[in-house]
């Protein structure tokens, strides 16, 4: 087969839309879908003080890669969970990608702020739940505390068509009424970003092999069983007889959001952090126990 815009050979065949790319037309193809997502919801605005969060991993790193190659300014942040080897080699790759594109990488670890690091909690509460509420605040005090406007993830078509479905599943309105490749910047909660938002997975594992991005490939020993996973597999299984299902689910969401009406809570401040919350103290504090708030050096 030939590429579809030139006359080498194809070295990948997109299902939906079809299409047989050469190398370098394939990454413009990634590289384009990324731009027009960020065009068509307005995710960057001129002057942006833009931070990306990278975990290690070929989603994260791709972002930043692509977001340097299409002319964007930013810096880094890498919250380095203490999660033995793995976090190690996490903060490696992270560090290496931001060296070559010449930007700036903040790293928070953990376990050094507060004390234990991701999984030596002592909690009947799942490691991935309370890690993702860890990442989650970080991520938006260390914006808010250091003036970003914006933070983006890594988070793809296959995280969001799962996650989606998950909440579809389970009828959690208030989640699907924010859902989206754009949320708002409300009070001290700092606008969230999501550039990767139409690119499927294996997608971006070819970007990033094509680009030669090093990334870790290692899944986090806590990852295993995550319900996320099950329901990504389920739509897998649906994606390869009807190609194209998952992009045309998504935007179908995205078109009728509407429908689901975000709930009101009477947001109040922290008392030890002084960020939002809806009790006294936030999860966040009151998870960790905090008695002061964090400071990032």
């Amino acid at each position: 087969m030939k590429c579809k815009f030139c006359n080498k050979e194809a070295e990948v065949t997109i299902r939906y839309p079809r299409m047989h790319l050469c190398e370098n037309h394939f990454k413009e193809y990634c590289e384009n879908r990324v731009k027009n997502v960020i065009d068509k919801h307005r995710l960057i605005e001129k002057d942006e003080k833009l931070l990306v969060a990278v975990s290690g991993g070929k989603d994260s790193l791709v972002l930043a890669y692509i977001l340097n190659k299409l002319g964007y300014e930013f810096e880094g942040l890498h919250i380095d969970l203490g999660i033995e080897d793995y976090s190690e080699m996490c903060k490696k790759s992270s560090k290496k990608i931001f060296s070559e594109i010449g930007l700036p990488l903040h790293i928070v670890k953990i376990k050094k702020l507060l004390g234990r690091g991701i999984g030596e909690v002592k909690t009947r509460r799942p490691v991935c739940s309370y890690c993702g509420l860890t990442k989650r605040y970080i991520m938006n005090k260390f914006a808010y505390d250091n003036g970003f406007t914006a933070v983006a993830t890594g988070h793809n078509l296959d995280d969001e068509s799962a996650f989606v479905f998950s909440n579809i599943l389970h009828w959690n309105i208030d989640y699907l009424s924010k859902q989206g490749p754009l949320l708002e910047a409300e009070d001290k909660f700092v606008k969230k970003i999501k550039p990767l938002y139409e690119l499927r997975d294996k997608e971006i594992s070819l970007y990033a092999s094509f680009a030669k991005i090093e990334h870790v490939t290692k899944k986090c020993k806590y990852a295993r069983g995550a319900t996320s996973i099950k329901y990504k597999k389920f739509l897998d299984i649906l994606e390869k007889d009807n190609p194209g299902i998952k992009l045309n689910f998504i935007r179908g969401f995205l078109r009728n959001r509407k429908i689901f009406k975000k709930k009101d809570f009477e947001l109040r401040e922290c008392e030890i952090c002084r960020m939002p919350s809806q009790g006294k103290r936030c999860a966040f504090c009151r998870f960790w126990r905090l008695k002061e708030p964090l400071m990032f050096q």
